[in-house]
């Protein structure tokens, strides 16, 4: 018996560039699977984004590094000099309170606006002595915190009149009577009185409307 022969039937493929291969193409990704995985407009315009950063931060020769720490560098810098403009120029020796020591022969850690209440607390009581000495210390602490002028550990409040009438040429008159009010209740046992008292603190209110350049420190 003779053998039988089998044949099999082996299609042509379908030439892609025809009509009908490309509709069939057309049909196979319009498939709601596809659809799907088709990217948005979110993904496209996020992937358009990113791109547009990594531009920004590839060197020439592809390396990020120099040019991030060059952005980073202008960056502080540009802050430092909005903070310049704003609050003005740092003063490197304002002085705090727990650094002043011996004041006029007494050691006091207090504020000038701590010493100004308690004058003015005394003032109140009508204690007139403490009222000029706080009222005093004030003007003095006030100066250094400020570092227009240098209260250092057994400064005499003449001394510090003379310091300061540098810094504030107007008022060396009114400082020497100031610190001869002081001297007078604090070593002579003299009196004080209201009238001692409202010239410091016209006195001090003038001395804060004083501006000198940060740099200037008498001592």
């Amino acid at each position: 018996m003779a053998g039988r022969l089998i044949v099999f039937r082996v299609d042509v493929p379908v030439d892609p560039s025809s009509p009908e291969a490309q509709q069939w193409l057309r049909d196979e990704l319009a498939r709601p699977q596809y659809q799907a995985a088709k990217p948005t407009w979110f993904d496209l315009a996020s992937k358009a984004v990113q791109d547009w950063l990594a531009s920004l931060f590839q060197g020439p020769g592809g390396n990020a590094g120099p040019v991030l720490l060059l952005v980073v560098v202008l960056i502080v810098a540009g802050l430092i000099v909005v903070a310049f403009f704003v609050f003005g120029r740092p003063r490197v020796n304002r002085r705090s309170a727990l650094e002043r020591r011996s004041l006029f022969g007494d050691d006091d850690a207090r504020s000038a606006a701590d010493l100004r209440a308690a004058a003015e607390r005394a003032a109140r009581a009508g204690d007139w002595v403490v009222a000029v000495e706080e009222q005093f210390r004030a003007i003095a602490v006030s100066l250094d915190e400020r570092t227009l002028v240098r209260v250092s550990p057994g400064t005499t409040a003449t001394e510090f009149a003379q310091r300061a009438a540098e810094v504030a040429l107007d008022e060396r008159e009114a400082l020497r009577t100031a610190a001869r009010a002081f001297d007078d209740v604090r070593y002579l046992d003299r009196p004080g009185t209201e009238g001692a008292y409202q010239q410091l603190v016209a006195l001090d209110q003038r001395l804060q409307r004083v501006r000198v350049p940060a740099t200037t420190v008498t001592s």
